[in-house]
């Protein structure tokens, strides 16, 4: 074999395109490993076809994860997870889709009134699960945009919330991936009414959604949806750009 056997579970994420959380959330059960990482993992850790065996019942089980978001949610995540673009803008909190595993364990163990500890488990699994988006080919092409108190936030305490900042970088970074803070010293604001994200399919009408107060909301309306799309553009010109937002994010990390 031409690579050499990982010794760490860090090496073994390096080798098979993972980072560190998310290989730590497959050993604990947490995220279930996609199908490729079963095979390259076999090869890499001289399995002798054990965790290729697997692979059928793991088929099974992302099959079950995509049912498993609750029914009122059910809808967004299907078309989330065939989204060819996707712009969001955050006003509050770190969209759902970029949080790290602790930091979504973080928010749902703040949630008031409080949840039960399995339901806050499932609903760490069914948010980690949507970040199966990042791993498609062709990717989508993403836009982000939240607001400076965002990343200034300390959710879950400095150790959780320097890792979140962290994997915002990562994303970031990536080249289907504009990420923009907008800067809370602006005179001018588009959108002061709330988060809200765009999606476009392939072939189909673009569709907005928005939650407030654990109200969601579709939005299909041709005009609606105009209407969000053009205060989206007004946000992301008001923005710092990519490369001043990385920049900030780096800054803020360095300051915790």
């Amino acid at each position: 074999m031409s690579e050499r056997r990982p010794e760490t579970p860090a090496e073994f994420g390096d080798l098979v395109g993972y980072g560190p959380d998310a290989v730590s959330s497959m050993e604990r059960g947490v995220r279930i490993p996609r199908p490729e990482v079963l095979e390259k993992g076999d090869e890499l850790l001289n399995a002798g076809g054990l965790l290729k065996a697997v692979i059928p019942q793991v088929r099974e089980a992302m099959a079950r994860a995509r049912t498993r978001h609750p029914e009122w949610y059910r809808g967004y995540a299907a078309l989330e997870a065939q989204a060819v673009t996707l712009l969001d803008y955050s006003a509050t909190g770190v969209l759902g889709l970029l949080q790290t595993e602790d930091h979504a364990r973080a928010v749902f163990t703040q949630r008031f009134p409080r949840l039960a500890h399995e339901t806050i488990e499932k609903r760490v699994a069914d948010r980690l699960s949507r970040q199966e988006l990042f791993e498609r080919w062709p990717p989508p092409e993403c836009s982000f945009v939240m607001e400076q108190s965002v990343v200034e936030r300390h959710i879950g305490g400095l150790a959780v919330h320097a890792k979140q900042l962290e994997h915002l970088l990562h994303i970031g970074r990536m080249r289907n991936v504009h990420l923009q803070i907008m800067p809370t010293r602006r005179d001018e604001h588009p959108c002061l009414g709330g988060s809200f994200t765009l999606l476009a399919l392939e072939r189909q009408e673009q569709v907005a959604y928005m939650e407030t107060q654990g109200y969601p909301r579709l939005v299909t309306d041709r005009e609606e949806v105009r209407i969000l799309n053009a205060r989206y553009g007004i946000i992301r010109a008001q923005a710092l750009n990519p490369y001043e937002s990385l920049d900030l994010i780096e800054k803020t990390l360095e300051g915790l």
